[in-house]
């Protein structure tokens, strides 16, 4: 399994264009790609521009087909839009 920390700063003033937008995404991911065992938008506390996506999945090839959807790549430009700064993606190798 594969786990991905998305840090993201959002512009203040656009975190609510922001969350609606992540939210869609949210659902369509957990909707279509059973691959993708966890897509769960966090936001920092005591931050009111700082959030994360905590995602994970089954196996590298789903989590190169969550890039490849028409959603994620659509949700691109509108997230693009409303970012502070280049966001920070980690990955991770499950422990078992």
């Amino acid at each position: 399994m594969i786990g991905v920390v998305a840090k993201l700063k959002i512009q203040d003033g656009k975190q609510a264009e922001f969350e609606s937008v992540a939210k869609d995404l949210m659902a369509k991911v957990k909707a279509n790609e059973p691959g993708c065992l966890t897509y769960q938008l966090y936001k920092a506390r005591g931050s009111s521009t700082d959030y994360i996506f905590m995602e994970q999945y089954a196996s590298a090839d789903d989590l190169k087909a969550h890039g490849q959807t028409d959603y994620f790549k659509a949700a691109g430009p509108k997230l693009g839009a409303v970012l502070g700064g280049a966001p920070v993606i980690e990955y991770f190798d499950i422990v078992e």
